[in-house]
């Protein structure tokens, strides 16, 4: 049985809420767990023997993702991986349909569609053994989350004994059910013909002069146009994961997403590339790349990521932050919950800090005093930071020197 897999990567007009992060790096190319967010879906793609073809969907330029695709293809050989640009945004839905014929290229019997910027451990293997065992045409991920949050989702109900779908609903304003889709599903060629009735009748619509609503005809959502549908085909199904699961949304939500990937990583093989072995002045997990320099008296961890070329010096100490390339942290430096862009420089003595969010909290801002504010501190590429300064529960803009203390601000 052929299979395919879609990876949707969204474009430059998109992922906004990833912004300052996103200035100067894709959202689905920025370094979480010691590798690109789109990295962690090829991988688990390429585990699986009867995919041959990736294919990526969205709307950046063609060169974004060249250098990925050529070292993606060189570590792994037997994987074609290719782009596909929309020509504008064509929503999660019409792009698959615009591509539907390189899709179906080679008679696929299914394939998979995923969300690049979802964080889990990707069950493909199980997902597809379910979509066997059942027989079903359409597969959705779910996962489980509290019922405070699951408004911000899209709703599954399913029958507690077959595990079908019978009822979707794309962010309920009431509460429907814990179960959310959790942005990873498993489609037979049948879902084309949906779609091409949603597109048609969108295409009416917009004929009609009384019609409100988005006035682009081949802008389709997978969720709010096509899943709503699926459930009275009687072949929709959902397979729920216990494992961990997160969206990669806002730029905060990658400091989370980085413990979850590196606590994955290290449980499976604490000896890969990059992982640190416990010591003294090491809690794992801890990844550190090699070409970075990291002086034996600095402490790290746990839950830290360190970038190529960046320069850790004596006595500082860094827990649940991703350092990212270049950066250079002096000696005595604190980092805390925080995420440090390309070329930063953080003085000695300084003290760098967020406030601490579980990996599996799905909000990335506390409530203090009545007022929302950033629980991850994010300093964007070359932020100089003076000696013995305090930042905290900041957003800094790219190219500007903090010289004296700040919380709870952005600074433009």
């Amino acid at each position: 049985m052929s299979t395919k897999a879609l990876i949707l990567v969204g474009g430059g007009t998109r992922g906004t809420r990833f912004r300052p992060l996103s200035l100067d790096t894709p959202k689905v190319l920025f370094p979480v767990g010691g590798k690109p967010i789109l990295s962690h879906a090829v991988d688990a793609v390429a585990s699986l023997k009867d995919v041959k073809e990736v294919l990526l969907v969205g709307f950046y330029e063609d060169s974004v993702f060249s250098q990925f695709i050529a070292d993606t293809n060189k570590q792994y050989p037997n994987l074609s991986i290719k782009y596909l640009r929309e020509y504008k945004a064509m929503g999660t839905a019409g792009g698959l349909y615009h591509f539907r014929d390189v899709i179906l290229k080679g008679n696929p019997s299914r394939f998979f569609v995923i969300h690049a910027d979802v964080c889990c451990s990707f069950p493909l293997k199980e997902i597809e053994e379910f979509y066997e065992e059942k027989k079903a045409k359409y597969v959705i991920l779910g996962t489980t989350v509290p019922a405070s949050v699951a408004n911000n989702f899209g709703a599954i109900v399913t029958d507690p004994e077959t595990q079908r779908v019978i009822h979707y609903v794309e962010k309920p304003e009431s509460h429907i059910s814990n179960l959310i889709n959790a942005g990873v599903y498993l489609f037979d060629q049948t879902i084309f013909d949906t779609i091409a009735a949603a597109k048609k009748v969108r295409e009416e619509k917009a004929q009609d002069p009384s019609f409100v609503g988005e006035g682009d005809e081949d802008h389709l959502r997978l969720e709010q146009d096509i899943l709503v549908q699926l459930p009275a085909t009687d072949a929709f199904y959902a397979y729920e994961t216990k494992d961990f699961w997160r969206q990669i949304k806002t730029a905060g939500s990658a400091v989370p997403a980085n413990a979850l990937y590196l606590q994955q990583a290290f449980q499976a093989d604490p000896k890969q590339p990059g992982l640190q072995a416990p010591s003294a002045n090491i809690v794992p997990p801890v990844y550190i790349d090699a070409s970075a320099k990291v002086d034996s008296t600095a402490k790290l961890g746990p839950n830290v990521s360190i970038g190529p070329h960046a320069v850790i010096a004596a006595g500082a100490r860094i827990k649940d932050s991703i350092v990212l390339d270049d950066v250079e942290v002096k000696h005595d430096a604190a980092v805390f919950h925080s995420i440090l862009g390309r070329g930063c420089k953080i003085g000695s003595w300084a003290r760098i800090e967020g406030s601490a969010i579980a990996p599996n909290d799905h909000s990335e801002t506390l409530v203090k005093d009545g007022a929302k504010i950033q629980s991850v501190t994010i300093l964007s590429s070359d932020v100089n930071v003076a000696e013995e300064v305090h930042v905290q529960n900041t957003i800094v803009l790219p190219h500007k020197d903090i010289k004296n203390d700040v919380v709870n601000e952005v600074i433009m």
